[in-house]
């Protein structure tokens, strides 16, 4: 097997996979803000980190996978006001419809927890105190601020120039030092969710009534389960300033152990109209409108057709795209799980069907190997998955054991992708709907377009048969494995 290597934003390059103890990988993702429905650009980033999550199982690693669930927020706090209710039972609300979500689309099931930010406000506190104690944090009007000249690595991330910084995402507040320091504690508003904690300012000790700052939440969570290092950091590319620069920052100068992250692992963003999809924007179409009329795994495809790097312009035809493959990849599926067995058939198709499962077995996995190379890892599925729907329908019969082994090699890689999970495929066709849809084939080819249309319409009526006409050909779906499974 390849070596896997994967990009490293903090390098900027490619690099080989070597996890800072042998083969356990600790790989910290951030999560939701518990304030609205996920949309689908949460469902590009989440089900792109599931699919790299997926992949270093396969390979055997021991992956532990966490992704944290943001309760505490400014965006949580004014939406709470907006329906006249409590942050905390908001936040409880959305992180459940959240959590619905990520089930139903195959992420939730591979992550390994998802701790909530409101249960490390003391762990929070330590590394803020020991920020102070070092002097890259002070006090100003009732917020702790990071002095970012106190770090000089702080644009190693974003490769940006200090004075640059200014003019990129940075709120004013009058008690700064200096414009682009950040928020550690936040000074308590009447109404908000607040904690009275003690931090030590000069060998005083003051309490500082308020709640935490966005990005110490993160660093709090990590390192009180992964320690002060560990292995890789993912999330959306828009996040590597300010918010995982602001990451590096306080913990590097907290604990003192460089670097916070040995990979650091962005996908790119969603766009809409030339615009990335955003609740700011309010251009977003959440995961559950999607998943009224698309199948999750379908969802899922779509995503993988890009690379995680990528950015994606989205467009409805992308699902419906993703969806007519997806029907191609189960029928296919179904036709050669159906073939017909014969020992006698096992010279002429057991060496075809073997170097096609090996050749799958090769490809699939040199793609992946390579900082997760999706799109190159389906088309090597979608390659092997036509050569045996060939071998099936230019064979009466098969051999049994090859088939098996190629069935399995199949469903192994789609697993990564996670699509192919149903066992639709087993229920084969009658041999009335096979001749069926051969002479309606015949007709096409004639142009006979009205008798055609005859026999769709009775597929469909008589045999819960869909009819699709695709850059693969026919393709064919029962109603049950369309769409609209939610």
């Amino acid at each position: 097997m390849s070596l896997l290597v994967l990009y490293n934003t903090l390098s900027r390059s490619k690099e080989k996979l070597e996890p800072l103890n042998d083969k356990k990988i600790n790989m910290f993702v951030c999560g939701q803000t518990v304030y609205d429905d996920a949309h689908l650009g949460h469902a590009r980033n989440y089900v792109s980190f599931d699919i790299i999550a997926r992949w270093l199982r396969q390979r055997g690693y021991n992956l532990k996978y966490i992704q944290n669930i943001t309760d505490i927020d400014d965006k949580i706090i004014a939406r709470a006001a907006e329906n006249n209710t409590t942050p905390e039972l908001l936040a409880r609300r959305y992180e459940e419809r959240f959590m619905e979500d990520m089930s139903a689309i195959g992420v939730k099931e591979n992550v390994d927890l998802y701790p909530r930010s409101h249960d490390y406000i003391k762990e929070m506190r330590t590394q803020i105190q020991l920020l102070i104690d070092k002097g890259y944090a002070y006090l100003s009007e009732g917020n702790i601020y990071f002095e970012i000249d106190k770090f000089p690595d702080y644009t190693k991330l974003s490769g940006m120039k200090i004075d640059e910084l200014s003019k990129h995402r940075i709120e004013f507040e009058p008690g700064k030092r200096k414009p682009y320091d950040f928020t550690l504690w936040k000074k308590a508003k009447s109404g908000e969710p607040h904690w009275p904690e003690e931090f030590i300012l000069e060998d005083k000790p003051i309490i500082v009534d308020g709640r935490p700052g966005w990005h110490i939440e993160d660093t709090a969570i990590t390192n009180a389960i992964f320690g002060p290092q560990y292995d890789i950091h993912g999330g959306a590319s828009e996040l590597i300033f300010p918010h995982h620069s602001n990451e590096i920052a306080q913990d590097e100068a907290a604990f003192g152990k460089k670097p916070m992250v040995k990979y650091w692992v962005h996908s790119g963003v969603l766009r809409i109209k030339g615009e990335k999809m955003s609740k700011s924007l309010k251009n977003f179409i959440t995961i559950r409108e999607v998943l009224k009329k698309y199948d999750p795994e379908a969802l899922r495809l779509m995503v993988a057709f890009s690379h995680y790097r990528s950015q994606i312009d989205f467009s409805e035809d992308l699902l419906k795209k993703a969806s007519t493959s997806l029907n191609y990849l189960y029928s296919s599926l179904s036709m050669i799980y159906n073939a017909k067995e014969s020992e006698s058939a096992a010279r002429e198709t057991e060496k075809i069907i073997n170097e096609i499962s090996s050749s799958l077995e090769n490809e699939f996995s040199t793609a992946m190997d390579n900082d997760f190379e999706t799109p190159q890892a389906i088309a090597s599925l979608f390659n092997a998955i036509s050569s045996l729907r060939t071998v099936v329908e230019k064979n009466t019969h098969v051999d049994g054991d090859s088939k098996k082994k190629a069935i399995n090699t199949l469903l192994n890689c789609a697993s990564v992708i996670g699509i192919l999970k149903h066992d639709w495929y087993k229920e084969p066709l009658s041999e009335e709907a096979i001749s069926m849809i051969r002479e309606r084939d015949r007709l096409r080819r004639e142009k006979s377009f009205d008798e055609a249309d005859r026999i769709r319409t009775e597929l469909k009526n008589n045999y819960n048969i869909n009819i699709e006409d695709t850059e693969y050909g026919t393709v064919w779906y029962r109603e049950q494995n369309s769409q609209g499974r939610r």
